[in-house]
């Protein structure tokens, strides 16, 4: 038995709001950045799943747009995380912390 777009949609909102939810409550900068890639895992499960059920009969639509969006979303992601864990160890080797409340300014 197939999964439907409500069960695809259901999780994908369940990961972004787990996502959300830890980027607002944590304090690790660490587990702030994994909690972003979550709410991006979330949006792309959404894109594929209404590729997937993009005709109302439940076969794939002709087009593969979605599919090309979540691999530009994926080289993105990346690229975040390239950029995003080169800012992390500079700010820890800074101030030896990655704690956000500890991090309140740019300046050394």
């Amino acid at each position: 038995m197939m999964p439907s777009l409500n069960e695809y949609l259901m999780v994908s909102g369940l990961l972004f709001a787990i996502g959300f939810a830890g980027v607002l409550m944590r304090r690790n900068i660490i587990i702030i950045f994994m909690c972003l890639e979550m709410m991006l895992s979330a949006a792309n499960l959404s894109l594929v799943a209404f590729w997937r059920f993009g005709n109302g009969q439940g076969m794939p639509a002709q087009g593969y747009d979605a599919q090309v969006l979540v691999f530009f979303v994926i080289a993105v992601a990346a690229a975040e995380v390239a950029v995003g864990l080169a800012i992390i160890v500079a700010l820890f080797r800074a101030r030896c912390t990655v704690h956000v409340e500890d991090l309140n300014s740019m300046k050394g």
